[in-house]
């Protein structure tokens, strides 16, 4: 589903309309680091990690120019600082080579509360978790697909700031019902539900960052392997949805903008 959001596209037959992504014309490198039910640990996103490292090492220049990451956790905060994991560690080494990254901001931004008087629901600051808590990334988080300017943050969406006080998320992109490839064809139904599914989270929202700063770099190709210099043109071409810097970070992603401002 992440992968179709950045790099998919085509029409299947019996389909009116094709089905495009942000970057149809990405190469990308698959890595799988968590089990079918979407859990893992971190050493086996750290070994996929260490891997790009050295594929970008051992070639003239690097071959795999950003990550996208639709995933994170909580982290024992009596042990690590907020942002220096061993996971985050490893990213920070990753950004430094050159690679962009990008990372889902959390689902943490509405929870239910137990209380003496029953269940409160309740939106929740300083709900952003590492790796996405990481200074050297783009943290992303979720807005509604056709009307942001009207519903703004998404209320699943995790907020900032960090635990340690800074602004967290950096930008926010479509993530409500957000329809890309299903992970495994159905059997039945129409050839657009057997083939794709509609999903909504961070998750979703990250790539759709991932591949603006794929189909950017495609065509400002200078800022290969300068993800600070990205970071910077990304922030500073963002839409204002004039909502609060803890929820919304510099706003909505805006790819025509970035190319006008460059």
């Amino acid at each position: 589903h992440v992968a179709g959001i950045i790099a998919g596209g085509g029409k299947l037959p019996g389909m009116d309309e094709p089905i495009m992504s942000m970057a149809p014309q990405a190469k990308l490198h698959i890595y799988k680091v968590l089990d079918d039910d979407g859990a893992g640990k971190d050493s086996w996103i750290i070994k996929a990690l260490d891997h790009i490292a050295k594929a970008n090492e051992s070639a003239p220049s690097p071959v795999i120019h950003g990550i996208n990451l639709s995933l994170g956790g909580g982290f024992d905060q009596s042990t690590f600082a907020c942002g220096h994991t061993p996971l985050c560690r490893e990213l920070r080494r990753l950004w430094q080579q050159g690679v962009a990254i990008v990372i889902a901001a959390g689902n943490e931004g509405f929870a239910i509360l137990q209380s003496e008087d029953g269940p409160i629901e309740a939106n929740l600051d300083i709900s952003i978790g590492d790796p996405a808590n990481l200074d050297e990334a783009i943290a992303v988080g979720s807005v509604h697909k056709e009307y942001p300017h009207v519903y703004g943050i998404s209320y699943f969406s995790s907020r900032g700031p960090t635990a340690d006080g800074r602004l967290k998320p950096d930008v926010v992109a479509p993530g409500e019902r957000i329809l890309s490839c299903r992970h495994q064809v159905l059997a039945s139904g129409t050839v657009q539900e057997r083939h794709y599914v509609a999903m909504s989270g961070t998750s979703m929202a990250a790539p759709h960052v991932s591949g603006v700063i794929a189909a950017f770099l495609s065509r400002r190709r200078e800022f290969i392997g300068y993800p600070d210099k990205v970071k910077e043109i990304l922030l500073a071409a963002c839409t204002d949805l004039k909502r609060d810097r803890a929820q919304q970070g510099q706003g909505l992603v805006n790819l025509i903008k970035m190319l006008v401002a460059t």
